[in-house]
């Protein structure tokens, strides 16, 4: 797997993501358990995706400085901000499953920062392993292409059928297992894993619900890796454009939590950027759809869904 990146890129990113992390997780502890207001969850979206668009000026200048050509530079930067935005995009149904958990199992809002915060550092753990043997297996199989290709579109057309329709976890199989394996307590013992009931040591339901979280993210990650790998082959593109998505992820959490109802169209839309990029990939040999055009798709996607939900939004 090669990449037009510079190893020195590699190595600021990699400094970027713990020093973020390590801030976030300062402040969390600093701040203490608390609810997530609408204005701070819009300052840290800002903040995240200022950082993002800096991040992809720096990954054009390097792109530039190692090429010597503005249009190869140009061209990888739409591909960061394409496969930024499929990220970001397809988090949205993400996070209404992560509402649908702590409605489900009652988690306070003073918890959900910290649910988030360890979800967030599993997934970029899971998800660099898996953008790193998908890269592989790419670069060795191209065949794979097609199978991906037609995964997404299947996926899309399951998604939007199945959008409208009320969501349940009484059936989820992954909970289902945990109640199986894990003795759960009855209720949540501030921020711990584990409580002590009746003289034994077993799992509070916030455990549960890191599980859960850390279990949708990689079933969600199926569909959106193979999205960026549609748009660029290049690892280091996919990985960074998906990791600062995700740092985002949290803030827009707590966005979308204040108005859930006004995007109830959205996966719609999700479902119709699905079928887009499994075409784009399963067309790749035939015909290369260029990565401006691809971005173009997806925000107007985007916008006319967000629209339509906004007009049609119940009071």
């Amino acid at each position: 797997m090669e990449s037009i990146a510079p190893l020195w890129l590699w190595v600021v990113f990699v400094v970027f993501v713990v020093a973020a992390l390590f801030v976030d997780f300062v402040v969390l502890k600093k701040q203490g358990s608390h609810a997530v207001g609408v204005k701070e969850a819009l300052n840290w979206s800002f903040a995240w995706v200022a950082l993002s668009l800096l991040f992809n000026g720096l990954f054009w200048w390097a792109v530039k400085d190692s090429t010597g050509s503005s249009a190869i530079a140009t061209e990888k930067s739409l591909e960061f901000l394409t496969g930024y935005l499929i990220e970001k995009s397809l988090a949205v149904d993400n996070i209404f499953v992560f509402l649908l958990i702590f409605s489900y199992f009652a988690v306070p809002a003073a918890f959900q920062k910290r649910v988030l915060m360890i979800g967030i550092l599993g997934a970029i753990v899971l998800r660099t392993v898996m953008i790193l043997v998908g890269g592989w297996l790419l670069a060795q199989f191209h065949w794979i292409l097609y199978v991906f290709g037609a995964f997404l579109v299947l996926t899309g057309v399951k998604m939007w059928w199945a959008a409208g329709q009320e969501p349940s976890l009484d059936e989820n199989p992954a909970l289902k297992l945990l109640r199986r394996v894990l003795p759960v307590s009855k209720g949540f013992d501030g921020e711990k894993f584990f409580t002590v009931e009746n003289g034994k040591r077993i799992a509070t339901p916030l455990l549960m619900v890191i599980c859960l979280v850390g279990f949708t993210d990689v079933i969600f990650a199926v569909d959106s890796i193979p999205a960026i790998f549609a748009v660029t082959r290049d690892p280091f593109i996919v990985l960074t454009s998906n990791v600062f998505a995700i740092l985002g992820l949290r803030a827009m959490f707590f966005l979308l939590q204040a108005a859930a109802s006004r995007f109830h169209l959205l996966n719609y839309g999700l479902a119709l950027i699905l079928v887009f990029i499994g075409t784009k990939m399963l067309l790749i040999d035939i015909y290369k759809i260029p990565v401006a055009v691809a971005l173009g798709v997806v925000l107007s996607i985007l916008a006319v869904t967000m629209l339509w939900s906004a007009r049609t939004a119940k009071a």
